[in-house]
């Protein structure tokens, strides 16, 4: 027979206990086009479609369109849970973080809400602090964080300046090692790329990144030589096999245009791998024949870009003067998207100088994203930005995508509808991973206590 279930908690005991038989077929839940493959009938009539999912021990059997709720299963030991139009979600992939320095706010007083003073701070805790134990903990933290919103796969930033990446790089292999099955973790090198002009730097800390299976990375920004150091970056990952991620263009400077000349590099070098570059928050402060001229060169190289609303809306445009900003910090996601340009969002700094909140949820980072890039009306496939997009620029087969034969991973929530989703935290969602619901709470601040130097008095 049917259960038809409204409450959140409720509904997550009752898949619990169908999960616990090895079969059961969700009922009337609400899928999106553009992260589900399927053959269901009304698919292309609509964003979201009714549909009924079965699932088998850790797998989605099949996924069908919707029955009539007055249908009874043949198997009278089927388990059928009407979700009553519920939308369900793959997991979230998460394609820029920086694990390394979230959590550490509480402890960079000098923090000032500036990027100068965020490099500054940083800088410091770095270090003085950046030890593997204080790593391991605050890392461990924001993906338990990140796992219980429902997020399948990370790529982070690893700050690699001598002699940090000797302490970073062998944490972060251990920690993929035992995060494996429940989290994808990637990880990116950072550094200043000026030091891409030390040949025995480059050198190592590609064949480092190459060992570890990470992406090669540095902050790109306007100096005399940037072509020739871009040319450097892309010989030395193509001579690694690796593909490159850059940040870029994070001001509000019109004269920053190290994107643009990250598209000509890889149009001269014929670059294999994937390249993504992220914030290119000055294109939105250029004149349009220049973004126009940009744009076309990133469509023709194949670069993905994502932006990170948190962060650039937290961080640019900050006025010392006690003045009100005057833009959002974003960049161009509409104009990129129309000219075919791959687009994602992601998390970026959580709880660190530069970006004093947030927790790895990325609902909230769609949510922020589609308010300050106005991305409704319609709101198309722009899910598509934390889920199948990122996890193409991953290269991770199965992720960002519910569909018959993939493993049972899925985000059930409330809501039935954008409005409704958009709207509330939905912090009673259920992360259904292998067919059944987790248990994994969030972690509790105080955890942090003694690397913070919080106590009560």
């Amino acid at each position: 027979m049917t259960a038809t279930v409204s409450d959140q908690s409720a509904l997550r005991a009752h898949i619990d206990r169908a999960a616990g038989l090895g079969r059961y077929v969700l009922r009337n839940v609400r899928l999106h086009t553009a992260t589900t493959r399927a053959d269901a009938a009304d698919a292309a009539d609509s964003a979201f479609f009714l549909a009924d999912m079965s699932v088998e021990k850790d797998r989605i059997l099949a996924i069908t369109p919707a029955r009539p709720r007055t249908t009874t299963a043949d198997d009278p030991n089927l388990s059928l849970i009407d979700v009553g139009g519920r939308v369900a979600l793959p997991p979230f992939v998460d394609c820029h973080t920086h694990l390394d320095k979230g959590h550490i706010l509480p402890r960079t007083p000098a923090a000032d809400g500036t990027f100068d003073g965020a490099l500054a701070a940083t800088r410091s805790d770095r270090t003085a602090r950046w030890s593997a134990g204080d790593l391991g903990r605050r890392i461990d933290f924001a993906l338990r964080s990140a796992f219980h919103y429902g997020t399948s796969a990370i790529r982070t930033h690893l700050d690699s300046q001598p002699p940090q990446a000797e302490i970073s790089w062998p944490l972060f292999t251990e920690l993929r090692q035992h995060w494996r099955g429940r989290l994808a973790l990637q990880a990116s090198c950072l550094f200043p790329i000026d030091m891409a002009r030390d040949d025995a730097f480059l050198r190592d800390i590609a064949k480092r990144v190459a060992d570890a299976g990470g992406i090669l990375g540095a902050v790109a920004y306007p100096v005399p030589d940037i072509d020739h150091l871009l040319d450097r970056m892309f010989r030395a990952a193509s001579h690694y096999g690796l593909d490159l991620d850059f940040h870029a263009d994070e001001s509000a400077d019109p004269a920053a245009d190290v994107l643009c000349r990250i598209a000509e590099t890889a149009l001269r070098s014929s670059f294999a791998g994937r390249i993504v570059v992220g914030h290119c928050c000055s294109l939105a402060m250029q004149e349009t024949a220049i973004v126009d001229t940009t744009l076309d060169k990133v469509a023709a190289a194949g670069i993905t870009v994502v932006s990170l609303p948190t962060c650039n809306l937290y961080l640019q445009d900050r006025r010392k003067d006690g003045t009100s900003p005057r833009w959002r910090g974003v960049t161009l996601l509409h104009e990129m998207k129309r000219r075919g340009i791959a687009v994602a969002l992601a998390s970026d700094n959580t709880r660190d100088p530069f970006n004093s909140y947030g927790d790895l949820d990325m609902l909230d980072t769609f949510r922020l994203g589609t308010r300050a890039l106005h991305l409704d009306h319609p709101h198309g496939d722009w899910i598509k930005a934390v889920s199948t997009t990122p996890a193409e620029i991953m290269r991770l087969n199965g992720h960002g995508a519910i569909a018959a034969g993939q493993p049972a991973d899925l985000i059930l929530f409330e809501g039935r509808s954008w409005s409704e989703i958009l709207s509330r935290a939905e912090s009673d969602r259920i992360v259904i991973r292998n067919g059944s619901p987790i248990s994994a709470p969030l972690p509790a601040y105080a955890e942090l206590d003694s690397l913070e130097g919080f106590a009560l008095t």
